[in-house]
Order: structure tokens, then C-alpha cells, then sequence
């Protein structure tokens, strides 16, 4: 049995470094005070929140206030709390009791009533201290925190890295030095029987019509001699999809997520054998119910039961819900001399569209279910099914584990290693790599068990010399090898991210297996001659930077800075993203922009508008060579504090940008791409558009139409065919041929794709006949589109289903036309959004709106305001 402790009552108290263990001045006898007082503590959590609601710091996420805080992690922070010997119940005085620290931030030693009982270094390795005998009817349990440890941020020497604490709390491109120090996971305390299996692992397969569940485990056996003889059972269940609150509110707006209805039932309990205290057993179900990635099937899972029993009754027992799937490893059409980049599940190449994923807070402590379940859902609704838990920030949690488990989201999990910019070369002290090694073990041990777990990776862009990743022959990364087949054995291992053999994408054929970048958008035409030319096998991080949103801004930025600006030209943006200013790139596409208070709008819009664009140029032009490319992962999906430009799809505050409507559009199961290597057409010129169909889906006929139109909406030529289309692929199904008119302007194409299951997709591109600043027609232009009616329905548990008409009612084209909620209470995930509108055009888009909870620095009030909506276009 497990008793959280994190509802107790916790107080936190800061002290100069050591002070805590002299406690009294040696000259004067005095007792030495604290820096603070003592103050209300969450846990699990961070130091910075507790100081925060206590009115000890500013918001360190407002403006420059972060600098401000940098004091912090240089004390030392004690954390206490008391508890009876009957707790929840249970009498702890007469139990086996441990106590267990999931998540240590990051050197602490614990004190159990006035004793030392044990210490740690790590994040990832939980500290187990007995506690048996030590109960008392009052217990005193004490944390010490020892400030947290000199590291380096982005810019370092991979090679001194001598710590396993996350380091993009040090600086990074999308963080400020924000170092989280406290309790990140729960403290508990466990109260253990003398009989259990430990080392317990859990894995499944598929073949021949039959589903495998492989289960092996230790026994332990501390009984008194004269005990009958244990009898260990394990019984198997069918449960069903169990994204059920997800798939009720997604599929309401066509987002497939799987069935949610039950199966038939499968049961079977056994006795199985422990041999020599090893457990090691096989599992067949005929004709089971698979589980599969998100868009290629439903996620149906199995209760796993084992339970340990003597004449006395029921010792033991644990369960776990796992889903039946083979995984394999392909090679790419045409390789050579490559990794196998291809994952086959079932059978069947899952083409990977990925996001990466940062922690979702500096404080990543005080992480709601909430927030993770928005993050997991916006994933779904955008038809990712990968996510790479980048190496810089942390073996995420059981709850984000579970959730991608339920919802088909296959995981690729790093270990807490990264590039540093100066050099990259994994670090091999040998006391470095004792403590790498512990931190792995223990991160293995507790995800192999999840059915979403698909690769591990020895970290991000860790190289040997300059664009040269390391290979598995490295002595760091051979080590980390060895760890995942011992104690996994059927899990891909990738020496890092990207595994080369050159680390960056360029115009060189041959070299490009899996690849990072870029990050910025590359300029006309070179972004579209980059990578409409690449024949990479595997494209594992690459991203576009935008602005926030203005409702975004205004929360972080003080009045003064709420301006169109370049980040050096003012302090505020450039301590909220300084690698990522798009000013000067708006402004070379769209014409100048004035740097006033008044053109911040244009200014969010035009930015976001080019980061869209140009990142669904890079993930079409990917897709259009499946499988000789196996998968896109974009960089990054969100961002653990409020940048006022970055490259994620989604921003601190949950707010997604027009990027990720692109994105979701882009990974549909059925999708239809325009070719180009220009944005830039030339006047009185024929101009032809090679149009593809990808299919992730099923396989049948689909009728493509493709439209082009001037400004002004007239159609200049359309072109319309059916045909079958394979799954698995990308087909060339047809070119469009247009002649350009003699007038200057800017020119629309737009493709469709649907079949008879009712299936379609659609596309707008636009093209400019100018010389320079090719986009500056859209900033001039006036347009008209208007929401002509809203409808709302409360699905209960404070959500609506929100659908809202909008209507083009001018005589031009409506470029971006996206909907914002002006309540601040709620998150959003649509249908669709920021979409193209020809004249006299309406459509109809539909949102899910799920009350935020409060999270560090997210405390909101739940709804209380109107549901109202506002359009923002170009």
C-alpha cells in the first residue's frame, strides 16, 4: 500500500549555504536564522512557486523579473512536515515502512525525527529509506535541499557535464536560468509485505493471429521458515479503449481518436512458477484486440493482474494496462549503410509525425494532470503520433506515460544528455558516467512497461566533432546501449538525435539520414530549395520561429514593450526569446512594419503567418517521399515558459498559433500537397504545379480538384480527376498549369481531396508575382471576413463544444482568417483555424473549450467570463 504524502502540511524555510548544519554561530553561541521565514509549501513543486504565492519574489515569468530570482537557487531550502503513526487508516508502527522520494531536485538529505537517514544525487533515481521500528505516535520529517549544482545551459562543454539534472533550467534558446530546486514527484510513504516480486517487466507482441504478453519478475521472500508454500497468480482482462474523455470530445468534430466501445471480453487467470525466485512466463490471447499508433487504429489496453497468496491469504499484488502490438524496425526504401528509421506496428510502417516535446513548466513540479492531458489531447487532434522527450529536459512522468498509453502516442525517450555548443562529446568521467548509469537503470525500469515506449536515445546532438554525430561506439553512449538491453532487450537504442552521419540538413546528397534543422525560415527561394531538394531518411528535429499571440504578450510583457520590435532593440523580448526574432524577416516579405504600439497585430500576424507557411512547406515536402523518408518531428510543440517569439507550435499559455493548424493539416491520414520551389511566380508566364496525394489511411478512389484564382477571387483555371490512391504512400496525381496574368499581385491555388467514407482535405497557396517584399500585398489589403453566428453546447465538466460560422463578405481574398477566444479561462483546440476564404465563401469551424487549471505561474479562474470570440486575419 502507498500513502502520498504530498497532503500533508508542508512548509519550506531558505538558509545561506551550510548554515542549516551549524545551526549557531560559533563566536556568539546565537541561533542562525534563515533567509525567509518559515512558508506554506506544495509538494510536489519548486521553491520559486512557494516564494511567489508567499509575495517573497515577483512573477519571475512578467517582463526581466526572472534575474531578480537567480538568488534562489543559491541557498539551501528545508522542507518539513509531521504525520501520526496512523495515517489514512493504517497503523505505521506496526508495518513494514519505507519511505520513498520519487523525485529529488536536486542533492538532498533526509531527516526522519532529528536522524539522518539518507541522502541523493539525481532526479531520476527515487530514494527508498526504511523506516520500520522508527514510527512514533508524532514523526518528524524534514528535507534538505542543498542549492542546486553548477552547470551549464545551451552554451557549454558537453564534455564537463557532470550532473543529471535537467539543463534547460540553466538557459536555453526557448528558457531563461530559471534552476527548479525542491521535490518534483511525490513522497510517500509504502507499506511493504515480506513477500513481493520486484524487477517486475512487462512486454507484448503480436504473430500469427496471436496476442503475447511476456512477464518476468523477481521473488522476494522474507518470511519466517515455516510459512506454507506461496502460490503466484496472474490474471489477463480485456478493457477497451480507454481514451474515452478525449475520443467523446474530439470525435465531435471529426478528430478519430478510436472506438471507445468494448470488445468482446478476454479473461484468463493461471498459476505460474517462480524458478528459483525468477518469474519468467508467457502469455498467448487468440485473435486480440491491437493496439496502434494514433490515426492508424484504436488504443484497446489489457489488465495485467499478478497476485502473490500462502494459507494465509493475499501477500501481494499489482496491475498494469498494456496493449498488444508488435514493434519492428524497417530499413527506408532505397538506404544504404543507415539505421533502420521505419516503425512497423503490426506490421504495418507507421509514417512517424512527431513533435518534440520540452517540460511544460520550468517548475515542472507543479505540472497538472490537466496540463498534461491538454498537451496529450492537442497531440491527438493534430494527428501526431510520436513525441520525442528531448534530452535536455527530463524523464517525464508516469501520468504523461499513461496518457500516451491510452491515446496511441508512441514515445521516444532521451536520456538527460545534450549538446553544449561548444563541444558536444558525451562526458566520460568516470564518476560522471557511474551516475549516468544509475539514472538510466532506473528511468528503464520504469517506463519499459508502457506500450507508448517505442525508442530510446542516448541524448540530443551529442557529436564527435563538429556535424558528426556520436555513434554507439562511444564509450558514454555504449554504456547507456548496454543498459537498454539488458534490462528492455527489444527497444530500438539511437546513439543520439540526430544519428548522421551528418548532423545538420544541407543541399549534399548521401549524408542526410536523420537530420536536425533548420530553425528559421531560409528565404525565397532558398527555404523551398533546401528541403524540396533533401534526401534525408529521417528528419528528427527541425522547427520555424512566430511570435505569440497579442492576448499572449500582454501577459508577459510590460505596456512599454507591447511593439513591434527586433529582440535586440528591446530588453524585454530579448529576455523572452532572444534567439528568435523575426522582425527583420517580416519585414523583407511583408514591408516595413513601423515599430508602434498600434502595428503589433500586424506585426504577430505577419510572423506567424511566414512560421505556418514555411514549416508545412518543410513536413509536405518530407511526406511527399514516404517511405524513403520514415518521419517528420517538429521542434517543438510547446515551451516551459512565455516566449514572445519561439519556434513552438503552441505556446506557455496554451494557446496554439496558426503553425500548429497547418501542422494538423498537414498530418491528416489523407492529404493533398502543392509542389514548389518558389513563392515568387512571374507575370504573363505559364506556371505548372506538380499535386500529390498522401495516404496514411485507406485505400480507394479520391477526387482531387485544384482551383486557382487571383485576388480578386476570379477563378483563372481549375482541374478536377478521380483516381485510387495508395496507403502508404504519396502520389503525383496531377500538375496544374496556369498562365499568370500580366497584372502584379498576388495569385491563390487551391487543392482538395475527399472520398466516399466522406474524408476530405483542402489547401491554399499563395504566390506573388513581385520582385521584393513578395508578401506586401497581403499587409495592404483590407479584408472583410466577419463571424456571422455562434453556437455553444455544454458537454458538462466545464466544457463546450463551440461552433462558429465566419463569412468572407468582401471582394478580396481572406488570408488567415482565425478565431480567438477572448476569455481567458479556457483552453481551445479546433477542427480547424486560421483558414483561406474566396469571396462570399463560409465556413464553419468548431472548437473544444476545456477549463484551465491552475498550474505554476497558470493560476486562473475557471470560466466566469463570456465565451466570446473574436476573428484576427491578414
Amino acid at each position: 500500500m502507498e500513502i502520498s504524502l504530498s497532503k500533508l502540511k508542508w512548509e519550506v524555510k531558505g538558509y545561506w549555504p551550510y548554515v542549516p548544519v551549524k545551526e549557531k554561530s560559533m563566536e556568539t553561541g546565537q541561533t542562525l536564522h534563515g533567509v525567509t521565514p518559515w512558508i506554506p509549501a506544495k509538494v510536489p513543486g519548486g521553491v520559486h512557486y512557494d516564494l511567489w504565492k508567499a509575495g517573497l519574489i515577483e512573477n519571475p515569468y512578467y517582463g526581466m523579473n526572472s534575474l531578480n530570482c537567480e538568488w534562489v537557487e543559491n541557498r539551501w531550502w528545508m522542507y518539513r512536515t509531521e504525520f501520526p503513526e496512523n495515517l489514512d487508516g493504517v497503523n505505521l508502527s506496526g508495518e513494514k515502512v519505507t519511505l520513498v522520494c520519487r523525485g529529488l531536485d536536486y542533492e538532498a538529505e533526509v531527516f526522519f525525527n532529528d536522524e539522518r537517514v539518507g541522502s541523493r544525487k539525481g532526479m531520476y533515481e527515487p530514494l527508498e529509506i526504511n523506516l520500520t521500528g522508527r514510527i512514533r505516535s508524532r514523526n518528524k520529517l524534514v528535507v534538505l535541499f542543498r542549492g542546486v549544482p553548477q552547470e551549464m545551459g545551451q552554451i557549454g562543454y558537453t564534455s564537463r557535464t557532470s550532473t543529471q539534472k535537467s539543463r534547460f533550467n540553466y538557459k536555453w534558446d526557448f528558457s531563461t536560468r530559471l534552476v527548479n530546486i525542491g521535490f518534483w514527484q511525490d513522497v510517500l510513504l509504502r507499506t511493504d509485505r515480506e513477500v513481493c516480486l520486484k524487477d517486475c517487466h512487462i512486454d507484448t507482441d503480436y504473430s500469427m493471429g496471436k496476442g503475447k504478453i511476456y512477464f518476468k519478475a523477481r521473488l522476494e521472500d522474507n518470511r519466517e521458515a515455516g510459512h506454507g508454500e506461496l502460490k503466484i497468480e496472474a490474471g489477463i482482462k480485456e478493457l477497451g479503449s480507454q481514451n474515452s474523455l478525449d475520443v467523446k470530445l474530439l470525435r465531435g468534430f471529426g478528430c478519430d481518436t478510436g472506438d471507445t466501445e468494448e470488445k468482446k471480453i478476454t479473461e484468463e487467470t493461471r498459476k505460474i512458477e517462480a524458478d528459483g525466485g525468477q518469474v519468467d512466463e508467457a502469455f498467448e490471447i487468440e485473435n486480440p484486440s491491437l493496439w496502434y499508433p494514433n490515426g492508424y487504429g484504436s488504443q484497446p489496453l489489457y489488465l495485467f493482474q499478478v497476485a502473490v497468496m500462502d494459507e494465509t491469504g493475499l501477500l501481494w499484488e499489482k496491475e498494469w494496462r498494456v496493449g498488444l502490438r508488435a514493434l519492428e524496425y524497417a530499413q527506408n526504401e532505397g538506404a544504404v549503410d543507415a539505421l533502420p528509421y521505419t516503425f512497423v506496428i503490426n506490421r504495418k510502417k507507421i509514417y512517424i509525425k512527431g513533435v518534440n516535446m520540452t517540460p511544460l513548466d520550468h517548475i515542472y513540479g507543479n505540472v497538472s494532470k490537466a496540463q498534461y492531458e491538454h498537451m496529450v489531447a492537442a497531440m491527438v487532434n493534430a494527428g501526431v503520433n510520436l513525441v520525442r522527450v528531448w534530452g535536455g529536459g527530463l524523464i517525464e512522468t508516469e501520468e504523461f506515460y499513461r496518457l500516451c498509453d491510452e491515446n496511441g502516442i508512441m514515445v521516444w525517450q532521451e536520456f538527460i544528455q545534450s549538446s553544449s555548443g561548444i563541444d558536444n562529446r558525451p562526458c566520460q568521467d568516470e564518476e560522471f558516467l557511474g551516475l549516468l548509469k544509475k539514472n538510466a537503470a532506473a528511468a528503464v525500469e520504469e517506463k519499459r512497461n508502457h506500450t507508448s515506449l517505442v525508442v530510446y536515445s542516448g541524448g540530443n546532438e551529442l557529436m564527435e566533432k563538429e556535424n558528426t554525430p556520436c555513434s554507439a561506439e562511444n564509450k558514454n553512449l555504449k554504456m547507456l546501449q548496454a543498459v537498454v538491453e539488458r534490462l528492455d532487450g527489444r527497444r530500438m537504442f539511437l546513439p543520439t538525435s540526430a544519428s548522421g552521419p551528418r548532423e545538420f540538413i544541407s543541399g549534399e546528397k548521401g549524408v542526410s539520414h536523420d537530420v536536425h534543422g533548420s530553425w528559421r525560415y531560409e528565404g525565397n527561394p532558398g527555404h523551398y530549395e533546401l528541403y524540396g531538394e533533401s534526401d534525408n531518411l529521417f528528419h528528427s528535429e527541425f522547427g520555424m520561429d512566430g511570435t505569440s499571440s497579442v492576448k499572449s504578450l500582454k501577459k508577459f510583457l510590460p505596456e512599454e514593450s507591447l511593439r513591434p520590435t527586433p529582440m535586440s532593440g528591446d530588453g524585454n523580448w530579448q529576455h523572452h526569446g532572444e534567439w528568435w526574432g523575426t522582425y527583420f524577416r517580416d519585414c523583407e516579405m511583408f514591408g516595413e512594419i513601423p515599430k508602434d504600439t498600434a502595428h503589433l497585430d500586424e506585426f504577430v500576424t505577419c510572423s506567424q503567418y511566414l512560421q505556418a507557411e514555411g514549416l508545412r512547406f518543410i513536413v509536405e515536402a518530407d511526406r511527399r517521399r514516404a517511405f524513403q523518408n520514415s518521419g517528420v518531428i517538429i521542434w517543438q510543440l510547446n515551451e516551459p515558459w512565455p516566449n514572445a517569439s519561439c519556434t513552438n507550435l503552441m505556446d506557455y499559455y496554451g494557446e496554439t498559433k496558426p503553425a500548429y493548424y497547418m501542422v494538423k493539416k498537414a498530418f491528416e491520414p489523407l492529404h493533398v500537397s502543392v509542389d514548389y520551389r518558389s513563392l515568387q511566380v512571374k507575370k504573363g508566364k505559364a506556371s505548372v504545379f506538380p499535386i500529390y496525394v498522401s495516404n496514411s489511411g485507406t485505400e480507394g478512389a479520391v477526387r482531387i480538384e485544384a482551383v486557382a484564382r487571383d485576388s480578386s477571387g476570379k477563378v483563372l483555371t481549375e482541374k478536377a480527376m478521380e483516381r485510387s490512391v495508395p496507403v502508404g504512400k504519396s502520389s503525383l496525381v496531377m500538375e496544374l498549369s496556369i498562365e499568370i496574368p500580366q497584372e502584379d499581385g498576388l495569385y491563390y491555388i487551391t487543392v482538395s481531396c475527399g472520398c466516399k467514407t466522406g474524408e476530405r482535405t483542402e489547401n491554399t497557396y499563395l504566390f506573388s508575382t513581385l520582385e521584393k517584399e513578395l508578401l506586401r500585398p497581403l499587409k495592404e489589403m483590407e479584408n472583410e471576413a466577419a463571424i456571422v453566428r455562434e453556437e455553444e453546447e455544454n458537454l458538462g465538466n466545464g466544457r463546450f463544444r463551440k461552433k462558429v460560422w465566419i463569412k468572407n463578405t468582401g471582394s478580396k481574398m481572406a488570408v488567415q482568417a482565425g478565431i480567438e477566444l477572448e476569455e481567458d479561462g479556457y483552453w481551445m483546440l479546433g477542427n480547424d483555424n486560421y483558414i483561406v476564404l474566396a469571396p462570399g465563401e463560409e465556413r464553419c469551424l468548431t472548437f473544444l473549450l476545456i477549463p484551465k487549471q491552475a498550474g505554476t505561474f497558470l493560476d486562473v479562474e475557471n470560466g466566469g467570463g463570456e465565451r466570446t470570440c473574436r476573428l484576427n486575419w491578414l
